[in-house]
């Protein structure tokens, strides 16, 4: 709207916020402005649909205002009706925030705060005026200086319009000149406008006074009233909840930054300003929305969100945001008054509560943030016609006894008259059977032949083309009748102090549903008056209150009807009952306090509630704060002697009284205490556990009864019959004691008393205990009889008892003194040791036990068993030959065994028996090994040993088997299978080339060197071997020898093999040199002679693509020409070296390795013309790899290889 140019000079455009200007007149966001303008000058007010409205200056002041508040009440809805001004001021905006005004030259706004309230003065300017350095205008005398805001409903809020968050706002007001000062300065010459005229001053008045009722009334009227805007129904009041909050709170943030007045806050509010404007643009592009599925009630709106498109006077790109749609309707026809039906998100909604046959208007408005767009077009839609509304209830219009007339009004037809009224009945019966009884388009309705002072019940529904209504409501009619005959008598439901719950009946031969109402009437003889009425109604009981206690009144009842009263019944007399008595004095103690009784009296009540005392109660509680209280006496007297007490005790004492009017409450509380008395007997005292031989421990409890004093004290008496007198063993607080010095085996009693500060009480009964026996005394030293080297018998003597007969003894051996076990436990006296060994030393003790324990060890006794034959030999084994000092002459009839020393048992031993079989034992002297001879090979044999000393051969030890090995194996025949001038391999035997390492027969296999020794060439279990690195034409000797478990076999005879001559050694390949077209020559290397057989040369060729080679020379020289060569062919060349052989039947050839072959391509000599220079033939020479070149260069890649993996294990692998 800022974009729009004004028609007036306009200095300064004011726009002022809603959030910082609450509501001034009510609480739907109206805004109240005052302005003052000269006489003669125009004031332009823009409103926010940019319409512009002029206040001219012609009127006088007052009238101005009174415009003013005209308005101001017609927007309120505060008058019917306001009078239409040539020249109005909206008093609100159509969304509720304040338009954009205009101040011409000459006049100056002013925004006022005081009290939490602004308000925008606009007042003309006096010459002498200088903003900042004079005062503020004063507010004006018939403005008030204060204009309290409305009191808003809880949950009422709303939204801003679309400009007031882009609108600036500038502080023209100072602070520093408040309301108090301003009443003083002059008012530069305008006194015309202090003076109101009297149709001001009522105008005033009356807006002032309703505002204050709105104000009193805003929270308790907020249903009933009508709504405070006619733009605003209460719907739309409560869909705009959800923006107020995030408006109210944006908009003053920006105020607040705005206040500053800085240039850089001016410049982010254009900025604000310009976006807003464009956001207002792109969403006043939503769509139209359109009508679809119109109903009688119901109707489906559709429309399309705004579109991005922005027209060409934006300066912006809009981003599409996610906005809200409100959908208003309108049925009001012209007014087109709106109010809001759907706040949202959706596109489409389906409209509910609709009123049929109604013709409506429909426009959607989107809303961003706090940003409005323009509505949209109207839709025009008319709903469908439907069924008649529910009439209202039929009134009756005159009555008989016999008749009812019934008259209703006419039901809203919703678009199609209404044809028929059904009026239906119960016909008197009472149920919710209804029958038809009137169907037509009459409006009344005569209903005859009733009965009289009966009741029936009506209900009514309207008819039209489209169907019939709903019934209304049923109501109920009487028909007249005659008086109600004389009721019974009111009866007496229940009495109490100051009232009397009453109830009548029916009177008889009237109808269950005849409408007849009582009076209930009362004499109260004391006030004179006679009888007054106290209910009147149509129940059947009362509760007449506020009477008197224990007073007598009389009742009676009337019936009545619409025809008149009946005769009152008869007259009852009832009285109420008694009020409770009063408390009765507080109880006193009569004469001396004993420990277990007194005796307390009291005084009764002052106010006895109307009726004599009947009893009393007396309560007592144990203890000063007790809160149980026990009833210890019920009666008439007034004393009360109370016994079985506790000494010591404190008593609380409380009495009330009982009477026909009901229980009095308590008296005051007596505190009585107790005098203390010793204490009575205590329990005899108890055993703890079992008693010892010489103590016991003895525990008592608390007496029954202390006396109302602590036990101090405990006194524990001892008798015994060795004592003459009984002696106190203890005396103390505590609850046990442990007496000793006492004897085993003796009869003790105890008896108990308690001490208290009062004195001793009682002794208690006595308790007798018994001693435990003691255990046994130390026993006499054993007594060691020797029966065999290896058996003893120990016996021992009884000791004292202590009270307790021996029943076991303990007789502990051993070889060491303080290492000694247990070997006999019994009652016996003597006990034989079985199991000893020979001349050793061993030690013993014994021991009593009885019931009470065991008695002490006697005296170690130190004994020797006498020497016996030696023990057996515990350990003999079969030595193995590899563990002799000197080996066997033959392991195959030969053992060589050993053995340890056994225990000669205190005699030496002299000598030892080698048992082995049938054959006689072998007899040793002191020696521990032996070696048995003579045995069969390959034979089983059972070993022991038998030691002997000076006393005689001892057992023999335990059995060992042993077996004499086999004898050695034969050498097997010795053959030489192949043979060449460097290698033998030889045979033997008749297994497999491969056997397994653990066959048993091992074979040696000898060779006899340069200096006729013989050296091991192979030991194993296989049957061939190869020699290698052998001499050419050589003769080698041989020999072979059998091994096995039973040891070396003897060598072969010698065995003779000779190896072959060797073959020449390869060549080089030939050097070939072309010396024509057609002859060339071949050089190679040449041999040595082998051993004196000389050394000739064979040389092959093969032309062109030939399959073999062909001899082109044999002989002894190294060169060789060759001619006659084809042209244009390829020649192929090879040589090898041949060793002539002389033998016993002459020479013969040993072939050598050919040598590696090379290549000619002979081609013809051409001489250029050029050049003068004979040009040589091109010969190509292919050489291949010899074996140990391959070989070395194989070893390369391999190595290369092996790096390459090392290297990516690694790296990939250990990293």
């Amino acid at each position: 709207m800022a974009d729009k140019p004004s028609p007036l000079d306009a200095p300064s455009l004011l726009n002022v916020d809603l959030s910082l200007l609450p509501p001034l007149v009510n609480g739907d966001g109206t805004q109240v402005i005052l302005v003052q303008v000269n006489p003669g000058e125009t004031f332009t007010i823009r409103r926010e649909d940019g319409q512009l409205q002029c206040i001219t200056g012609a009127a006088r002041p007052a009238e101005i205002f009174q415009h003013f508040l005209l308005d101001a009440e017609e927007d309120l809805g505060l008058t019917e009706s306001a009078p239409k001004r040539p020249a109005q001021v909206p008093m609100v905006s159509p969304n509720g925030s304040v338009p954009p005004i205009y101040v011409p030259p000459g006049y100056v706004s002013r925004v006022i705060e005081q009290d939490g309230v602004r308000r925008v003065l606009v007042l003309p300017q006096q010459p002498e005026f200088h903003p900042g350095s004079h005062p503020s205008i004063p507010p004006h005398p018939y403005m008030p200086a204060f204009l309290p805001p409305p009191v808003l409903p809880h949950h009422q809020m709303y939204s801003t319009g679309p400009g007031d968050v882009a609108a600036s706002y500038v502080p023209q007001h100072h602070p520093q000149h408040p309301y108090a000062d301003q009443e003083s300065h002059p008012t530069h010459g305008r006194s015309n406008f202090i003076h109101r005229d009297e149709r001001t001053s009522k105008a005033y008045e009356r807006l002032q006074k309703k505002l204050k009722d709105r104000q009193a009334n805003g929270s308790k009227d907020k249903i009933s009233s009508p709504p405070s805007s006619p733009h605003k129904s209460p719907m739309s009041e409560q869909n705009e909840q959800g923006t107020l909050g995030t408006s109210t709170g944006m908009v003053k943030n920006k105020l607040d930054r705005k206040m500053q007045g800085t240039p850089e806050s001016d410049t982010e509010m254009f900025d604000e300003d310009k976006g807003t404007k464009t956001l207002e643009t792109f969403l006043s592009g939503v769509g139209k929305p359109v009508v679809s599925d119109i109903q009688a009630r119901t109707v489906v709106l559709t429309w399309a969100p705004p579109s991005t498109t922005i027209s060409d006077d934006a300066d912006g790109v809009v981003t599409p945001q996610p906005c809200s749609y409100e959908v208003a309707i309108s049925s009001s026809g012209k007014d087109e008054k709106f109010k809001i039906v759907y706040i949202g998100k959706d596109t489409s909604i389906t409209l509910q509560d609709l009123k049929p046959a109604t013709n409506y208007q429909a426009r959607v408005q989107a809303v961003c943030n706090v940003i409005r767009g323009t509505p949209s077009e109207s839709e025009s839609f008319t709903t469908q016609c439907s069924e008649p509304d529910i009439p209202m209830p039929p009134r009756i219009i005159n009555r008989t006894k016999h008749s009812l007339s019934l008259q209703w009004k006419a039901a809203c037809d919703n678009g199609s008259k209404v044809t028929n009224y059904n009026l239906e009945w119960d016909e008197g019966k009472g149920n919710d059977e209804f029958s038809q009884c009137y169907l037509g388009a009459q409006k009344q309705f005569k209903v005859t032949k009733l009965s009289p002072a009966m009741g029936y019940r009506f209900k009514l529904a309207a008819r039209n083309e489209l169907g019939m209504s709903g019934f209304s409501e049923e109501v109920l009619f009487y028909t007249t009748g005659s008086a109600p005959p004389t009721p019974a008598s009111p009866q007496l439901v229940k009495a109490g102090v100051t009232w009397l719950s009453l109830h009548w009946s029916k009177p008889s031969g009237t109808l269950s549903d005849e409408g007849i109402c009582y009076i209930l009437e009362m004499e109260d003889e004391t006030s004179g008056y006679g009888f007054k009425p106290k209910y009147d109604g149509d129940d059947f009981a009362y509760t007449v209150k506020n009477l008197r206690r224990s007073s007598m009144y009389k009742f009676r009842v009337i019936a009545y009807n619409s025809e008149g009263k009946s005769n009152p019944s008869e007259v009852m007399e009832f009285t109420t009952c008694p009020d409770k008595p009063g408390s009765p004095t507080k109880p006193s103690v009569k004469g001396k306090i004993h420990g277990h009784n007194f005796k307390i009296i009291w005084d009764p009540p002052k106010d006895n509630g109307g009726s004599a005392i009947t009893k009393y109660v007396v309560e007592m509680s144990v203890g000063a704060n007790g809160n149980k209280w026990d009833m210890v006496y019920s009666g008439a007297s007034r004393e009360h002697v109370c016994d079985h007490l506790n000494p010591g005790c404190t008593y609380q004492l409380r009495v009330y009284c009982i009477s026909e009017g009901g229980q009095s409450s308590v008296s005051e509380t007596l505190l009585v205490q107790t005098p203390a008395v010793p204490p009575g007997p205590c329990q005899p005292p108890r055993l703890v556990g079992k008693a010892r031989a010489r103590e016991i421990q003895l525990r008592w409890g608390h007496p029954s009864v202390i006396g109302g004093s602590q036990v101090i004290n405990y006194r524990l008496e001892m008798s015994a019959p060795n004592l003459t007198e009984p002696k106190e063993v203890y005396q103390g607080p505590d609850m046990e004691c442990t007496v000793s010095g006492l004897l085993p085996g003796k009869l003790y009693s105890f008896r108990l008393r308690a001490v208290n500060k009062a004195g001793c009480g009682p002794y208690s009964e006595k308790c007798e205990v018994s001693t435990a026996a003691g255990c046994p005394d130390q026993c006499k030293a054993p007594h060691v009889v020797y029966k065999t080297a290896t058996c003893v018998q120990v016996s021992w003597t009884t000791p004292a008892g202590n009270g307790a007969d021996v029943t076991e003894y303990r007789l502990e051996w051993g070889v060491v003194e303080g290492i000694m076990q247990i070997c006999y436990c019994g009652p016996g006296l003597n006990y034989e040791v079985k199991g000893l060994l020979p001349a050793t030393t061993y030690f013993c003790r014994v021991q009593a036990l009885n019931v009470a324990g065991a008695g002490p060890f006697s005296d170690v006794v130190l004994c020797k068993t006498p020497a016996s034959v030696p023990a057996a030999v515990s350990f003999l084994q079969i030595v193995d030959e590899n563990h002799l000092d000197k080996s066997l002459d033959s392991p195959s009839t030969c053992l060589a065994i050993q053995w340890e020393e056994p225990c000669d048992h205190g005699s030496e031993i002299t000598s030892y028996s080698v048992d082995f079989g049938d054959r006689q034992p072998i007899m040793v002297d002191r020696s521990t090994s032996l070696v048995i001879r003579n045995l069969q090979p390959d034979t089983t044999y059972r070993i022991r040993v038998q030691a002997a000393n000076s006393i005689g051969p001892g057992p023999f030890s335990y059995t060992i088997k042993a077996k004499t090995k086999p004898l050695p194996p034969e050498p097997p025949r010795l053959e030489c299978v192949t043979f060449s001038y460097q290698t033998l391999k030889l045979k033997w035997g008749e297994g497999n080339a491969k056997v397994l390492a653990s066959d048993t027969i091992q074979y040696v296999l000898q060779m006899e060197d340069k200096n006729g020794r013989y050296s091991t060439l192979y030991r194993g279990p296989c049957h061939t071997h190869k020699v290698q690195r052998l001499s050419e034409s050589t003769c080698y000797r041989f020999k072979i020898q059998a091994c096995n478990e039973a040891g070396e076999g003897p060598f072969s005879e010698v065995y003779t093999f000779t190896t072959t001559k060797s073959p020449p050694s390869p060549l080089k390949a030939p050097r070939l040199e072309q010396l024509k077209e057609n002859v060339c020559d071949l050089t190679w290397e040449a041999l040595p002679a082998m051993k004196g057989d000389p050394i000739v040369y064979n040389v092959q060729a093969m032309v062109g693509k030939d399959s073999e080679f062909k001899q082109i020379y044999k002989g002894p020289e190294t060169t060789f020409q060759v001619s006659n060569l084809q042209l244009n062919c390829e020649y192929r060349f090879r040589v090898c070296a041949i060793r002539q052989c002389q033998g016993t039947q002459g020479f013969h050839d040993l072939m050598g390795p050919y040598s590696a072959t090379v290549i000619l391509y002979s081609q013809r000599n051409e001489t250029p013309a050029s050049n003068s220079k004979n040009t040589t033939e091109v010969t190509k020479t292919a050489q291949t790899l010899s074996d140990e070149q391959c070989a070395a260069l194989i070893l390369a890649l391999f190595a290369i290889v092996s790096i390459l993996i090392a290297f990516i294990v690694q790296y990939f692998v250990i990293k």
